[in-house]
């Protein structure tokens, strides 16, 4: 089997992995759930995130038994090991909008090697939208993923992502303020994945924040963004890794000006 035969194979399983725990999250969706509380009084979990969580897990170590996942509940291991292959699991990202009946949220799976992924895909039930990448490339729904081609940032839509809790709300507001008086217009999913999606689908044309992301919120959605001819890096425009310090995502012609958008929240720091 060749290399590129090998990474197709991993990202099929990524792809029917993320399928079979958006099924658990999806079975769920809109019923009577029981909300815990991880701390932060926004950062919530269900068993359903648990129980989504094993079922990827059981498609994985069918197909590869012994190795390591990385994942965002339970015993999983919580770094990335920097050599060989590994599983990032995300059973079900925005659970915040999940438990409130709102259909942002997704199943995530990524295959890495080295560090680097090398299959992924993100489903998201509700939307009805699967996305995967591959040694083939970007798709969503089998239709090929392009980043958009938009030059003015008075003409973008920019997503500032990730969360900053309620000590940190200052920097919130420069994210905010940011987007506002720089580009075109702003959204927000609560779902950091689906954001990175919407960016390889050229829906976005950035997303970014300057705190450090967790690798299960990020790593399938940076290949899509890249797979789709963006270009995803930190804040200082250096090639983005799972352990950088912030995240840049952009279609490419925007970048610098995402870049600088993201250096105005650490300015608010004393």
């Amino acid at each position: 089997m060749t290399e590129r035969e090998a990474d197709a194979r991993r990202a099929s399983v990524a792809l029917r992995a993320a399928r079979a725990g958006a099924d658990v999250a999806a079975a769920s969706f809109r019923t009577d759930l029981e909300v815990e509380r991880k701390g932060e009084k926004t950062d919530v979990v269900t068993q359903v995130d648990r129980d989504a969580q094993r079922r990827v897990i059981e498609v994985l170590e069918a197909a590869y038994p012994d190795e390591p996942v990385v994942g965002e509940e339970e015993d999983a291991l919580k770094a990335v090991p920097e050599t060989g292959p590994a599983w990032i699991v995300d059973p079900i990202d925005g659970t915040n909008n999940y438990v409130n009946g709102i259909r942002a949220f997704g199943t995530a799976v990524a295959a890495v090697r080295d560090g680097e992924p090398v299959g992924a895909a993100t489903v998201c039930p509700a939307l009805g939208d699967a996305y995967r990448v591959g040694p083939d490339g970007g798709f969503r729904n089998e239709e090929a993923l392009s980043v958009s081609d938009v030059a003015d940032p008075e003409a973008a839509t920019v997503c500032p992502t990730y969360w900053w809790d309620f000590d940190q709300r200052d920097q919130y507001a420069a994210a905010t303020r940011a987007v506002v008086e720089r580009f075109g217009d702003m959204r927000r999913f609560g779902c950091a994945q689906l954001e990175l999606a919407l960016v390889a689908a050229g829906a976005l044309e950035g997303t970014f924040t300057n705190r450090r992301a967790n690798v299960w919120d990020t790593v399938a959605g940076v290949a899509l963004v890249r797979a789709a001819g963006g270009r995803v890096t930190d804040l200082e425009g250096n090639r983005w890794r799972h352990d950088s310090e912030g995240l840049v995502a952009s279609n490419g012609p925007l970048h610098d000006d995402l870049r600088a958008a993201a250096r105005e929240i650490d300015a608010t720091e004393p």
